[in-house]
């Protein structure tokens, strides 16, 4: 392999891995109404924490509004509520701290 060669392949490489760093990730933790874990947790292939990269995210404040959008809960007899962090290019949005209020009024319906 000749210079040109290697220096072409180094460059790929680093542009690959700098593409897969700028990405906006949703982590979502949900707790599911009693009963209710498989419907609820079937956002997260049947699991009950998981991540989702969103592209269309190319800032921190993109993603921080992305991030805060996940937070709706529209399967109020479902998911009774959720803890959603999120990560820009690898580092943690505000501190890694949830971006959902516990006093939501769309969490904690189960019952109706």
């Amino acid at each position: 392999m000749n210079i040109r060669n290697l220096a072409l392949a180094a460059a790929c490489l680093l542009s690959l891995t700098a593409a897969a760093q700028a990405a906006c990730v949703i982590h979502y933790n949900r707790t599911a109404c009693p009963g209710k874990e498989a419907e609820s947790y079937s956002k997260c292939s049947g699991t009950k924490e998981c991540d989702k990269e969103d592209t269309s995210a190319t800032s921190v404040a993109a993603c921080e509004q992305v991030v805060a959008a996940a937070c709706a809960n529209t399967r109020l007899t479902i998911t009774k509520s959720k803890v959603i962090t999120g990560k820009f290019n690898g580092k943690a949005l505000r501190g890694g701290s949830n971006f959902c209020a516990s006093n939501r009024p769309d969490f904690n319906q189960c019952a109706k």
